[in-house]
Protein backbone atom coordinates (compact mmCIF):
# COMPACT_ATOMS: atom_id res chain seq x y z
CA UNK A 1 0.00 0.00 0.00
CA UNK A 2 1.31 3.51 -0.73
CA UNK A 3 1.42 6.28 1.58
CA UNK A 4 -0.26 9.57 0.61
CA UNK A 5 2.79 11.69 2.34
CA UNK A 6 5.25 9.83 -0.26
CA UNK A 7 2.61 11.62 -2.95
CA UNK A 8 2.34 15.17 -1.53
CA UNK A 9 5.42 15.62 0.74
CA UNK A 10 3.97 17.42 4.11
CA UNK A 11 0.62 18.60 2.60
CA UNK A 12 -1.45 18.37 5.92
CA UNK A 13 -4.79 16.77 4.17
CA UNK A 14 -2.92 14.22 2.65
CA UNK A 15 -0.93 13.38 6.21
CA UNK A 16 -4.30 13.72 8.02
CA UNK A 17 -5.93 11.14 5.24
CA UNK A 18 -3.19 9.00 5.26
CA UNK A 19 -3.64 8.47 8.78
CA UNK A 20 -7.52 7.84 9.21
CA UNK A 21 -6.55 5.18 6.50
CA UNK A 22 -4.41 4.09 8.67
CA UNK A 23 -6.69 3.45 11.79
CA UNK A 24 -9.53 2.09 9.18
CA UNK A 25 -7.08 -0.39 8.18
CA UNK A 26 -5.93 -1.39 11.57
CA UNK A 27 -9.82 -1.64 12.39
CA UNK A 28 -10.56 -3.69 9.30
CA UNK A 29 -7.79 -5.92 10.34
CA UNK A 30 -9.22 -6.84 13.81
CA UNK A 31 -12.61 -7.04 12.62
CA UNK A 32 -14.46 -4.26 12.59
CA UNK A 33 -17.16 -3.60 10.15
CA UNK A 34 -16.46 -1.11 7.40
CA UNK A 35 -20.00 0.33 8.75
CA UNK A 36 -19.08 0.47 12.36
CA UNK A 37 -15.94 2.56 11.69
CA UNK A 38 -17.70 4.92 9.32
CA UNK A 39 -20.32 6.03 12.12
CA UNK A 40 -17.73 6.23 14.36
CA UNK A 41 -15.04 8.09 11.79
CA UNK A 42 -18.27 10.78 11.13
CA UNK A 43 -19.27 10.91 15.15
CA UNK A 44 -15.53 11.45 15.87
CA UNK A 45 -15.66 14.11 12.84
CA UNK A 46 -18.83 15.69 14.01
CA UNK A 47 -18.10 16.08 17.30
CA UNK A 48 -14.76 17.82 16.87
CA UNK A 49 -16.26 20.30 13.99
CA UNK A 50 -19.00 21.25 16.72
CA UNK A 51 -16.72 22.01 19.40
CA UNK A 52 -14.38 23.61 16.88
CA UNK A 53 -16.43 25.94 15.04
CA UNK A 54 -20.27 25.71 17.02
CA UNK A 55 -23.24 24.12 15.99
CA UNK A 56 -24.73 25.94 13.53
CA UNK A 57 -21.69 26.23 11.68
CA UNK A 58 -21.75 21.98 11.40
CA UNK A 59 -25.56 22.14 10.51
CA UNK A 60 -24.53 24.54 7.70
CA UNK A 61 -21.74 22.07 6.28
CA UNK A 62 -24.05 18.97 6.69
CA UNK A 63 -27.18 20.41 4.84
CA UNK A 64 -24.40 21.15 1.64
CA UNK A 65 -23.50 17.45 1.93
CA UNK A 66 -26.56 15.99 0.43
CA UNK A 67 -26.13 17.71 -2.98
CA UNK A 68 -22.61 16.60 -2.84
CA UNK A 69 -23.42 13.14 -2.15
CA UNK A 70 -26.40 12.48 -4.59
CA UNK A 71 -23.57 14.34 -7.47
CA UNK A 72 -21.30 11.20 -6.44
CA UNK A 73 -18.49 13.53 -4.93
CA UNK A 74 -17.83 11.03 -2.42
CA UNK A 75 -18.21 7.98 -4.62
CA UNK A 76 -14.67 6.11 -4.97
CA UNK A 77 -13.30 3.23 -5.96
CA UNK A 78 -10.79 2.49 -3.73
CA UNK A 79 -8.92 -0.57 -3.80
CA UNK A 80 -9.53 -3.30 -0.58
CA UNK A 81 -6.72 -4.77 0.05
Amino acid sequence: MYSFEELEGDNPSLKALDLILAAWDEGADTGVAPEQMAYAALFTALTDLVSIYGEEAVVKLTRGLEQRIDSGEFTLKRRHQ
